[in-house]
């Protein structure tokens, strides 16, 4: 477990229920997350796992259940309502505009900060010229804590899968949301993109004061990063709690990490 403060619950879920048609994909899931911890949830394929990412942001609305964050209690909550109370997302499968920069998918990020009116963003006005600079200046720092200063100018489609998924962090940051979610942050990397990404959400978690939420398969990953640990099999929790106490519960070793490879 990392030796940083945890402060008080931040994000509390409340008996979540979820079918599409016949299929369930949560059953009665509760857990809490608390500020500035990191926050796994692990399971097999099919747990439920980004099925409860999308309901705390507001993709997925429960058919039971609520989830309170900050103080509210929401039973439903549209995506750029759960943006800006401070939630921010990245997926699985990057969602990019391949076409467009580095630098100007991570301004994307910043489009809830922005003040001015598409019509002045767009004939650069006076002040939406200096608040765009405001916001370039914001994100020239993301930038350079993610190491991608020679990449800032290229078009996100011609970089490796690895920068990918920076900036696809990068545009989250760029939100400077209280909780981040994180799905599968390191799926498809090899062995240095790994390394390379579990220090910046260390960073991230440490130097931006960011409470995260993390599904990872990789349990070496799981169990060096986090705080706390909750674990879904069949939409269902079966264990919850530190990573030892979950390594060691018989409920989590029968129905995941015994069949891990």
């Amino acid at each position: 477990m990392n030796a940083r403060h945890i402060g008080e619950r931040i994000l509390a879920v409340e008996d979540i229920t979820l079918s599409f048609g016949g299929v369930q994909a949560l059953a009665g899931v509760s857990f809490d997350v608390r500020e500035h911890e990191i926050r796994a949830i692990i399971g097999p394929n099919g747990a439920g796992k980004s099925s409860m990412l999308n309901v705390i942001n507001g993709v997925y609305q429960p058919q039971r259940g609520a989830v309170t964050f900050l103080g509210e209690k929401r039973r439903h909550m549209e995506p750029h309502r759960t943006a800006k109370q401070g939630i921010a997302r990245t997926f699985q499968n990057l969602a990019l505009f391949k076409g467009m920069t580095a630098l100007d998918n991570i301004m994307t990020g910043r489009n809830l900060k922005m003040k001015s009116s598409l019509l002045a963003q767009a004939i650069r006005l006076g002040p939406a010229e200096r608040e765009e600079l405001r916001h370039r200046e914001y994100v020239e720092r993301i930038i350079d804590f993610l190491e991608i200063q020679a990449y800032r100018k290229t078009p996100v489609g011609r970089l490796p899968y690895g920068l990918q998924k920076r900036v696809d962090l990068g545009r989250a940051l760029a939100m400077e949301p209280r909780l981040l979610l994180l799905d599968e942050p390191m799926a498809g990397m090899n062995v240095e993109e790994r390394r390379d990404m579990c220090r910046f959400i260390l960073d991230v978690n440490d130097e931006f004061g960011t409470t995260i939420v993390l599904i990872e398969h990789d349990m070496g990953v799981v169990m060096d990063l986090s705080d706390r640990v909750v674990v879904l099999d069949y939409g269902k929790k079966i264990g919850d709690g530190t990573p030892d106490e979950v390594r060691n519960n018989q409920a989590v070793i029968d129905a995941y990490l015994g069949v891990q490879h």
